[in-house]
């Protein structure tokens, strides 16, 4: 044997000994959780907690379907704060929509807006009127 077809030898049992072996992860269904706090609207009495709960859970699409939400997403709540739990596929933004879905259709959308506090956290506020624009003239 030539030196050369050594070399290719060595070198193709080289490669096939220092090949890892592929690994198969299990994927963990990552869960993504989202609050809506509504303490200003609820403490004022003008906004039903239980009825926006309802409604997620109406319109909420799972697969294309409202209402079919399954073990892939759940919604729960105290008295003023709505937290919904859901896999990894789940956009905040979608929350935020359907929130102002709901005020629009209870005709609070000209006196609340949805205003994100934290990473995972919406909250409902009052718009802040300012009473110095009425001087003008």
């Amino acid at each position: 044997q030539s030196p050369a077809v050594g070399l290719r030898l060595a070198a193709a049992r080289l490669l096939v000994v220092t090949m890892p072996a592929k690994k198969t992860q299990k994927s963990k269904k990552s869960q993504v959780k989202f609050v809506i706090d509504c303490q200003q609207p609820v403490e004022d009495k003008v906004l039903d907690v239980a009825s926006f709960m309802k409604f997620l859970h109406d319109r909420i699409k799972v697969n294309g379907k409202a209402g079919n939400l399954g073990e892939q997403v759940s919604i729960s709540s105290d008295k003023t704060k709505v937290t919904v739990t859901a896999e990894t596929p789940f956009s905040k933004r979608y929350l935020k929509y359907l929130t102002k879905k709901y005020l629009k259709k209870q005709q609070l959308r000209d006196y609340l807006h949805v205003v994100a506090t934290l990473k995972s956290t919406y909250e409902l506020r009052y718009f802040s009127i300012n009473a110095e624009g009425e001087d003008e003239e």
